[in-house]
């Protein structure tokens, strides 16, 4: 058995490498700046202008069609105010030709209590030094062989959190989505007939920038936790 021991005890410490290494590349990585994505995504930003154009079409398009249907009134087709509609179209296209400064502003507003979250001063830790800890504690508590008990145990904590990584990326992700098609969604809220879809976006971004500190924030209390334990393992 003391092969296997020696053996099993690798893999668990190998796994713990490979997470602290993880940790350190995501959360270094990811928040409100869209530079990583850019990175990796490098096409959202050439693409960013087609998706102006796009936004600035349909809302000069949706402003014919609306005058269009007010020379229609008399044959019973329902129209939106002119004078109203002219405003919100200027005010939109105006939106959608800025929305990357606009988008810019929201992620500075949002990236403040995120680094606020992310630069909270913590005890270092090693996740490496996490299988050897659990080892111990685990011997004392049982007898025989418990390097096996420990690998699944290590194996547990590690899926777990590197699917919470993993829900991070794909947050961060979402969000420069929402970022980078920002004019086609403003320009949405220049009709009342689409203005549904606008506020829904509204509601989405928002959404998605809060899950973004609390993934962050999910992320710093396992930290903690891990570094809790490795302080003082008998304590809990």
């Amino acid at each position: 058995m003391g092969i296997l021991d020696s053996i099993v005890e690798w893999i668990a410490t190998q796994v713990m490498n490979l997470l602290d290494l993880i940790t350190g590349s995501v959360l270094g990585a990811l928040g409100c700046d869209m530079s990583t994505f850019l990175r990796y995504f490098p096409a959202a930003e050439t693409l960013y202008e087609i998706f102006v154009a796009i936004g600035v079409g349909f809302i000069l398009l949706n402003l014919v069609w609306q005058l269009f249907r007010n020379f229609g009134l008399g044959l019973g087709l329902s129209a939106e105010d002119p004078v109203k509609l002219a405003i919100k179209s200027i005010l939109f296209i105006f939106l959608a030709l800025f929305a990357d400064q606009i988008m810019v502003l929201v992620l500075g507003i949002v990236g403040t209590p995120y680094d606020w979250v992310v630069d909270t001063a913590l005890p270092p830790i090693e996740f490496a030094s996490f299988a050897s800890v659990v080892t111990v504690l685990v011997g004392s508590l049982v007898s025989g062989s418990v390097s096996l008990i420990v690998l699944i145990l290590v194996l547990i904590i590690a899926w777990n959190y590197i699917k919470l990584l993993f829900e991070a990326a794909e947050r961060y992700i979402l969000v420069g989505v929402l970022i980078y098609t920002a004019p086609v969604a403003f320009a949405t809220g220049a009709s009342e007939n689409t203005s549904n879809v606008f506020s829904a976006w509204c509601r989405m971004l928002g959404g998605q920038l809060f899950l973004l500190i609390m993934n962050a924030w999910c992320l710093r209390l396992f930290t903690s936790m891990v570094g809790s334990f490795l302080a003082n393992p008998l304590s809990v």
